[in-house]
């Protein structure tokens, strides 16, 4: 795995990264965009499938933020490989990144299981309720672990 960073890190996508004087503090800026349209976006969805705002619908909640969700995803994704590619020797050693990784597919899997379980129009049941819960709860720590990457 150390091979692989340093190779990536290496590589002319890592050295654009860490020496060009725009690339990474824009990666940054669309990493912060990203979560702000991911953590946004499915918050509100998680929350209202937990019980809060009763008053709106789910359905029509859910249909209206998952895509600012997903775009939120893809933009971490893509900002995160430029992160990733300046430092990845450093980042591969830090175990707040390791847990940051762990706890992102944790997450992935919890929104698949639940889409997968969730019949839309349909009220959720308490496991559908605890899963998105534990998504907020998720996603906030994945969002704290990616700040505090910084002062390892």
């Amino acid at each position: 795995m150390e091979h692989l960073a340093a190779v990536i890190e290496a590589s002319a996508f890592g050295t654009a990264a860490r020496e060009s004087p725009w690339l990474y503090p824009v990666a940054n800026l669309v990493h912060l965009f990203g979560l702000v349209l991911l953590v946004g976006g499915i918050g509100i969805v998680d929350l209202r499938v937990a019980g809060f705002f009763r008053s709106l619908p789910l359905t029509a909640v859910s249909r209206a933020l998952t895509p600012f969700a997903v775009t939120g995803i893809i933009l971490l994704a893509l900002s995160g490989a430029v992160q990733f590619a300046a430092d990845a020797t450093a980042l591969i050693h830090s175990p707040r990144f390791g847990w940051k990784l762990v706890l992102i597919a944790i997450a992935l899997a919890n929104a698949l299981a639940f889409r997968w379980l969730w019949s839309p129009g349909s009220e959720p049941t308490a496991s559908l309720k605890a899963m998105a819960l534990g998504s907020v709860l998720l996603w906030l720590t994945i969002a704290a672990l990616g700040r505090l990457i910084a002062y390892a």
